[in-house]
């Protein structure tokens, strides 16, 4: 089923309109939490209209160490940094900030390419989901044309992992069992190096049904559901 944008339900980078909660949010890690603490916000929910400026001075206040701020709007802008990030970083002075390249990093290349806008750094969500060995490609400047079996033997270790958190009852087998198709509905839009028509993939691209170099690669870059509980 398609899913209901973050940002609708009041949460994601919509949260940083609801103040009330996004202070009960920072106030509340800050009483569990004795170590330092750092919020990401970016710069607005909607186009043209920048809440970053306003909001950063009062994470600083709600008790964040440090703010990373990206420059883009909502998840399915491509491109993660745009001039608003200065806009936001001029907004506060004392505060340690962060200036993120983020925003659709799913290969080295785009990591590399983020690094040249004179960002702080990077963070990167969604594409770990898609490539979880996107930081060894970066750390080694290369494109990894992983093999089905390789893929498989990371899903057996994230199950080996929810049911030694969650234990193996019921109950613990049905809380990975939801992680895990969660996972996969990201890690199909993976396509296989060897199957690309050209370099890099882009997040926003996502696999036509095609026949993989083996059974197994083939239910992976498949969207049909059925095919993930195969895997499993």
């Amino acid at each position: 089923m398609p899913r209901t944008p973050t940002a609708a339900l009041g949460g994601g980078c919509a949260r940083m309109t609801r103040s009330s909660k996004f202070e009960q949010i920072l106030r509340g890690r800050n009483s569990v939490l004795d170590v330092p603490r750092a919020a990401k916000v970016r710069t607005g929910v909607q186009e043209k209209s920048n809440v970053a400026p306003k909001r950063i001075p009062k994470v600083w206040e709600w008790g964040a160490s440090m703010v990373t701020v990206q420059g883009s709007w909502l998840w399915r802008e491509l491109g993660g940094w745009c001039p608003g990030n200065s806009a936001c970083l001029s907004a506060q002075s004392t505060m340690p900030s962060f200036r993120t390249g983020n925003g659709d990093v799913l290969s080295y290349e785009d990591a590399d390419g983020a690094m040249q806008m004179g960002v702080s750094g990077i963070l990167i969500a969604r594409g770990a989901l898609i490539t979880p060995w996107l930081f060894t490609e970066m750390k080694e400047q290369r494109h990894w044309d992983i093999s089905s079996s390789e893929r498989f033997d990371i899903l057996k270790d994230f199950t080996n992992y929810g049911l030694e958190h969650w234990g193996s009852d019921t109950q613990g087998v049905e809380k990975t069992r939801k992680f895990l198709l969660e996972w996969l509905s990201f890690l199909c839009r993976c396509i296989p190096v060897g199957l690309l028509e050209h370099l890099p993939q882009k997040i926003n691209e996502r696999p036509h049904y095609c026949m993989g170099r083996g059974y197994l690669e083939t239910l992976m870059v498949s969207q049909n559901v059925d095919d993930w509980i195969r895997i499993r």
